[in-house]
């Protein structure tokens, strides 16, 4: 395990810590019964992110009242102890999957038990519960507020800036083939390595996303994924090259236009002058002279679908833009 990562599982498990505690002072104050049970409720709710937070203490709630129906049918029906709290968790279990409260079955199972010990349906013990979950999960929600936001999104910034760098070196890899030169660095490999780190890269964001009550995070995200696009059609791009086996002259219009494109892979820019200029590199093709050889043909051929690759890898960058909303214009692209 890395040190970033233990240092958020250190986080996390202090909150854990810090919350359990706190939330078992804080009913023995009130001196309620089971006071040790608010600190596994505020356990259990704690999760890693605001927004699981959130609904989870709402889920919590909602099947609370249901704990209590399912509670005094099944321990006033069945007379063995045993047999009635499995028929309850049965019946729990059952209604949580069905309604997707999943994730409520455990507090409300250490609830169940409470009244199977206790056998009370009174108001006042009804109370005392419900006390118990409010407690637990609103210190886990006040807890779960605190995250390191800013430093996050610098850090997500970060790696925008090594993506854009690192697809800027592979293009800049890939006309050396153009060039009919072999290339010093493996391509495949720096391929390979931007995409492993594009899928984390993409896990941060909806990390950070999910920890933040704002929409427009999403903004990350549907950079990370256009770019991991990108990555796949550079790997039909750097196989295509590969197999022209005698470089045509017309691989030199298309360097020059990669080399032209790479300073053009920011997070900032909109690509209609590169597609336009792209379009007129495909009508220049399309006047050439016709091969004379099955070897030129089928090489002309290959330089057509390098062309329709970069057509494709710029289309995705088009359409990220286009799919920004005016929120995420003006937050990152300061535009009004």
């Amino acid at each position: 395990m890395g040190q970033k990562r233990w240092k958020i599982t250190g986080m996390h498990a202090l909150k854990i810590a810090v919350g359990s505690s706190v939330a078992i002072y804080v009913a023995e104050i009130l001196h309620l019964q089971f006071a040790a049970s608010a600190g596994s409720i505020a356990l259990l709710t704690l999760v890693s992110t605001k927004w699981d937070t959130v609904r989870l203490s709402l889920y919590r709630i909602v099947t609370f009242f249901l704990t209590i129906v399912l509670a005094y049918i099944t321990f006033t029906v069945f007379r063995i102890e045993w047999v009635e709290y499995g028929a309850f968790i049965f019946a729990l279990v059952m209604l949580c999957e069905a309604f997707g409260w999943k994730a409520a079955i455990s507090v409300n199972a250490v609830i169940g038990t409470h009244f199977l010990t206790t056998r009370d349906f009174s108001g006042k013990f009804v109370i005392n519960e419900l006390a118990l979950v409010l407690i637990g999960i609103s210190i886990a929600l006040v807890l779960n507020m605190f995250h390191n936001n800013g430093s996050r999104r610098r850090e997500i910034v970060r790696h925008m800036r090594h993506t854009e760098q690192q697809l800027q070196q592979i293009l800049g890899e890939m006309t050396e083939y153009l060039s009919d030169k072999k290339p010093e660095i493996n391509v495949w490999s720096d391929l390979r390595t931007l995409e492993a780190d594009l899928q984390k890269f993409i896990s941060d964001a909806y990390d950070y996303q999910n920890n933040t009550f704002q929409s427009h995070p999403s903004y990350y995200i549907d950079y990370f994924e256009m770019r991991l696009n990108q990555c796949h059609i550079l790997h039909n791009l750097h196989n295509e090259m590969r197999r022209i086996r005698s470089m045509p002259r017309q691989a030199a219009v298309i360097a020059d236009y990669i080399l032209y494109l790479v300073e053009y892979v920011v997070e900032r820019n909109v690509p209609q002058a590169q597609i336009e200029k792209l379009e007129g590199i495909f009508e220049v093709m399309k006047r050439e002279p016709l091969p004379l050889s099955r070897e030129e043909f089928e090489s002309r051929a290959m330089l057509y679908h390098i062309l329709m690759d970069l057509e494709e890898f710029l289309i995705f960058k088009k359409r990220f833009v286009e799919g920004l909303s005016d929120e995420q214009r003006r937050r990152y692209w300061n535009q009004k």
